[in-house]
């Protein structure tokens, strides 16, 4: 009789990957990070359990986006008072935080749940090439 392997929180060998945004279309990239925070690229993958490797993207503001969505798309976020609409498009979101931008998509492509916001802890972001992740021993991604 054969049963289904359910990954255990401490059975679980957590990696560190490089990404890098150069030249990148941000929901392409977005939806590989999300994989690799969620752990899916592992044949251990359990979906109650953080199976995912920590997550270094650099050169965030180098994202490409296509189409017409740097005038179109835009940041919408609310305070929660009357009046506390915010909304920012993606063309002054790139010039100002790169960073957010590539965070609100993976974000939204994860669990939204308790489980979603530990995975989304383990994602750094960096504008430029430096990193402050050195000691971890990163791996460059290769997918």
């Amino acid at each position: 009789m054969r049963t289904t392997y359910m990954a255990k929180p401490t059975e679980v060998e957590k990696k560190w990957y490089i990404f890098d945004a150069e030249g990148q279309t941000l929901g392409r990239l977005a939806s590989v990070v999300a994989s690799v925070l969620r752990g899916k690229h592992k044949p251990t993958f359990t979906p109650n359990v953080d199976c995912g490797d920590h997550v270094i993207i650099i050169n965030a503001e180098k994202i490409q986006l296509t189409g017409k969505k740097l005038d179109q798309k835009e940041l919408i976020r609310h305070s929660g008072h009357p009046g506390g609409l915010k909304r920012t498009k993606y063309r002054d979101l790139l010039e100002k935080r790169p960073e957010l931008a590539i965070e609100v998509a993976v974000k939204g492509m994860l669990p939204h749940n308790r489980l979603g916001a530990k995975m989304f802890t383990k994602l750094n972001v960096y504008q430029g090439s430096e990193h402050p992740h050195q000691a971890q021993q990163p791996e460059v991604w290769q997918g």
